[in-house]
Order: C-alpha cells, then structure tokens, then sequence
C-alpha cells in the first residue's frame, strides 16, 4: 500500500481539510445520542425542554451537513485529481515507448489500464481513505462514550471485534487476487470489442458475424465468471459482518435491558448505548468496504506500475546534441530484431553514403529489408552504435526532436486521424497557412480531389481516414510531410495504392521538392525511382546492386528481374 500513500502525500494538504470536515462530521453526530438520552431522561422525570432537544439535533444535523460537503469536496476531488495526474502519466509514458512494445501489447488491455484500473485506484484514494479514516475516529469515541455508560456491557460488545480482523485478512487477500482476474479478463473484452470494430468490414466480408459474436459471448461470460467469483467471496464478507453486528446487538438487549430494569442504567443510557452501538457497527462494516476498495486499488495500480516500468528503448542522450548537415552515412551495420533470436539478420554488412541534396531509391523484393533500413534514421527503431550517421553523428547522440524535425517521413501504411482533412495535413505544423496547407496538398497531387468534397478541406475522414480511398490516404500522408519543409524527405513506397499515370504526375510535382533536399525513395514500381540520382538494390538484407537504371539492368540480376516482371505486367495490362 505504500504507492498509494506516495499518491496520497501529495495532497496532503487537502486530505487534512478533509480530515478535519470528517471530524467535525463525526463530532456532531456523536453529540446526538447525548442530547436524545437527555431529553429521554427528562421525560422519564416528567420534565420538558423538548424544543430545546429538538432545535439542537437539527442545529447539529445542519452542522453535519455542512462538514459533510467539506469532506466529500476534498477527499472526492482529491481521489479525482489523482485519477488525472496518474492518466496524464501513462499517458505520456506512452507516447515515449517505441514502436516495439505495442506491436507486444494489445491496445484493448492499454485502454483498460488507462479506465478502469485508474477507476479503481481513485476509488481507493476517495472512499477507501474515507473508510479506513472514519472507523479510526469513530470506533475509538463510540467506545469510550460506551464504557462511560456501561463499562462491563461494552466489554461484551467489543467480544466480536478481534474475530472481524482476522475477517478482513483473510478475505482480502482472496480479494485481491480475484480483482486481478477480473481486471485482466476486462482488458481482453475491450480489446476483443476493439478489433471487432476495427475490423468490422473484413467480418462483414467473409460473413462472420455469427461466429465473433459468439467468440465475444465467451470472452464476455469470463468476464462475468470472474466477477462472480469476487461477488461470491464479497457477498459472504458482508453477511458476516452482519452476523457479528447482530450478535452484538443481541448482548445490548440482554444486558442492557436487565440493566434499566434493574435501575442500574437509565432508559435514556439504554437508548444512547444503543445508538452509539449502532454508530459502532458502520466503522466495522467500513472497515470491510476498505478492505475491498484498496485492495482493487492496490490490484489495479500494480498492474499500471508495471507499465509505467517499461523503460522507453529509444530516449535522448545524456547532452544530446542536434544534427548538422544532411549527409547520410550507414558504416557495416548488421541488424538483428530481438524476435530473430540470432537467425539471419534483417539487414546485413551494409554500408552506404547519401550525399546531401542527392535523391536514393530503393528497391528489393518483400521482406528484403527496405523499411527497415529507412526506419533506422529517424530512431524509429534504434539502430547499433555508431552505425548510422547523419552530419557526421551517430543518430544515438542527436536529440530526438531535432533528429525528427529534420526527417520528413511518409511510412508505408500511413495512419489520419478522425478529424479535418486540413488538421490531418498540418498535424505536424498546426501554425501553417491555408495557402501553405493547399500548397502541400497540390504537391502530392489530392488538392483537386479534397476541394471535390462537400466541405473541402473542412471535411471529416472518419477513423484512420476510413472515408478516403487507399491513394488519398497516401497522398495526405505525403502532403502533412512535405509541409514540414524537412532537409531530408524518406519516403517509404508512398504511392503503392495509385494506379501508374497518377503516380508519375505525383512524382513530377515532388522532384520540384527534391531539389536541395536530401531524398530517399522506397518503391515497389521501378519506374517510380529510374529518374533518381542513384538506385541501391536489397535483397536478403544485403545490398546486391548499386548505380543508375541503366546500370543496375546491366549489372544486377535482381534488378533486371524486378524490371522484366514489371514490363511484362504493364503489357499484359495494356493489352
């Protein structure tokens, strides 16, 4: 539980507030009974001042209430802002983790780490500290009012309390492991509902509606399992309790009736022994709603602890320094991804040198390793020391920020956000103009074809641009880069999902961009890169082939294979 008290101190400002609003809360309603046995008292005397009693059990209720705002104010906002503090966190925790660990994790089990895990934690930061507070105040002043009324009777009452405590361990701890299934089958039904949404059209496609929906009746009936199995263990903790609270009432009756028929205890000592009994046996049954609370918040914070200890693979430098230049070298780097396990390498003994202002194509067949090298220079995924260079620095020593600003990068499966086409081009320039936005967009060939759209560039896409065809997808993603104005522009096969006379208008617009800029261009069409400066050819990880079109077709098989399939394809589609 020390996290959660870490996460307390931090207000322990307000808590105190809150502490003391519950205090003056508990003090007026300790003061009631008395003022009840008093005027019961009276009346057994024969006497009045009921008003009196009356005016003040409403003045104290007034008081009560007012206390009663103070604390829920500070406790509850207090757990709230914890809740935002703890989200805010995680959040930014995840924008530092690279690439590699979401491919690892589901986004459904992230989501419900950052709901309802942080639910549960703010839960037992309000009303958790509320019930483990209050039963430490009003325990203690329930029984020393009791034993100045009765001391032997308030023996007899305490009888059940050792027995609650060893209660309360043992269940919480069931608890607590039981809370963590749940939590977990909770992440694995949002991630299920996630990727069914996502995927809806391919489930709509092959008609499997029936079979998901049953596959999610599974997922959703352990999460009901698991929920009944901590309802189980919940619902015999509260009967319990219950159980001793009526045993002890039980004794009241016994012994303190004997007691006023005796004359020994007045009936308006029986009446406020009974209530302040019964002030007794709320803390008691608080005591097991604490249990309950922290223990799903301590169950819930562990599991975002340990995302939160994830330590980020890629992250700047002691002193980073910024990049100078825009030359491009890669020296003997050999690749492996930690899933190879030693097997051939992604990439292999590939040394490079792309002078600035120079523009590089780069072809090869799949998997032969072409967006994992370009993938290398923004540090989207870290390569070796001292491996890749640009202005002459290891990429491991520049800061992150300058070493992305200066990249303009267009990945292969380029991803739009749910929102405006203008905002989705200027994402990475949220400053820029209208003319600036259309100027981009004019470039990457989709300005004619956003002003086509009802609300032109004020038009929304839909999630990751679902209302847009392939090519226009590509073709924003190529706009939102050019407008950074980078130094050096990596372009991983941008125009895969154009058809070829749309593609070569596109790249006669962008070799007006490509002048004094650093180029790299990945493409599965030859045609899209013969016009460059220079070509290399991977294949297997190892570059194979390096020069101009005309070279590479008398030098490199590969090449000349790539080239003669693409030919005989464009003729067979001509005739």
């Amino acid at each position: 539980m020390k996290r959660i008290s870490t996460l307390l101190w931090q207000y322990r400002g307000r808590i105190l507030v809150g502490i003391i609003a519950l205090l003056g809360v508990n003090g007026a309603g300790l003061l009631v009974p008395m003022v009840i046995r008093e005027a019961i008292d009276r009346l057994a005397r024969g006497e009045g001042g009921l008003l009196y009693s009356g005016l003040a059990i409403a003045g104290l209720a007034i008081v009560g209430a007012g206390f009663r705002f103070l604390w829920r104010y500070f406790f509850i906002g207090t757990a709230r802002r914890i809740e935002r503090n703890l989200r805010d966190q995680l959040y930014g925790h995840f924008l530092l983790l690279p690439a590699s660990f979401y491919n690892e994790q589901k986004t459904g089990d992230l989501m419900a780490h950052a709901t309802n895990d942080i639910d549960a934690v703010g839960r037992a930061c309000g009303f958790g500290l509320l019930t483990i507070v209050d039963p430490l105040v009003m325990i203690p002043a329930s029984l020393a009012i009791m034993f100045a009324i009765d001391p032997l009777l308030t023996l007899y009452v305490v009888i059940p309390l050792p027995i609650l405590t060893l209660l309360m361990l043992g269940f919480g701890r069931v608890i607590h492991r039981r809370f963590e299934a749940v939590q977990e089958t909770f992440s694995a039904v949002m991630e299920k509902v996630r990727e069914n949404i996502a995927g809806i059209r391919v489930i709509k496609t092959f008609v499997q509606e029936e079979g998901t929906e049953r596959d999610f009746n599974t997922t959703n009936q352990m999460l009901v399992d698991k929920n009944m199995a901590l309802v189980r263990i919940w619902g015999l903790f509260e009967p319990l309790i219950a159980l001793l609270s009526g045993a002890t009432l039980a004794i009241v009756l016994w012994g303190g009736g004997r007691g006023v028929i005796r004359g020994d205890l007045s009936l308006g000592d029986f009446v406020a022994f009974g209530q302040y009994l019964m002030m007794l046996i709320w803390p008691m049954i608080a005591l097991g709603w604490a249990v309950n609370l922290l223990q799903r918040g301590r169950a819930s914070l562990e599991r975002i602890d340990r995302l939160l200890d994830v330590a980020p693979e890629i992250a700047d430098p002691p002193g980073p320094a910024s990049p100078d230049g825009t030359w491009i070298e890669i020296q003997d780097l050999t690749f492996f991804y930690p899933s190879q396990n030693g097997e051939r390498p992604a990439l292999a003994d590939i040394n490079l040198a792309i002078e600035p202002g120079t523009t590089l194509g780069v072809v090869g067949l799949t998997g032969a390793g072409k967006t994992t090298l370009v993938h290398l220079l923004p540090r989207l995924i870290d390569p070796p020391p001292g491996r890749v260079l640009i202005g002459g620095m290891d990429v491991r020593d520049l800061s992150l920020t300058d070493l992305r600003r200066k990249i303009g990068f267009v990945p292969q499966d380029p991803f739009l956000f749910s929102s405006t086409i203008r905002e989705n081009i200027a994402f990475g320039n949220p400053a820029a103009t209208g003319r600036e936005v259309e100027q981009a967009a004019n470039l990457a060939g989709i300005h004619d074809e956003i002003v086509a759209f009802a609300d032109g560039y004020e038009a929304i896409i839909g999630e990751r641009g679902i209302s847009l065809s392939g090519g226009q997808q590509q073709r924003l993603a190529i706009a939102r880069a050019l407008l950074l104005e980078p130094e050096i522009i990596v372009l991983d096969d941008p125009l895969s999902a154009v058809d070829a006379e749309k593609e070569e208008f596109i790249l006669k617009n962008l070799r007006s961009c490509f002048r004094g800029k650093t180029c790299v261009l990945i493409a599965h069409r030859i045609s899209a890169v013969m016009h460059l400066d220079r070509i290399i050819v991977l294949d297997k990880g190892r570059i194979v082939g390096s020069g101009s079109h005309d070279e590479l077709l008398s030098t490199s098989e590969t090449y000349r294979r790539i080239w003669r399939l693409q030919q005989a394809e464009k003729e067979a589609m001509n005739e």
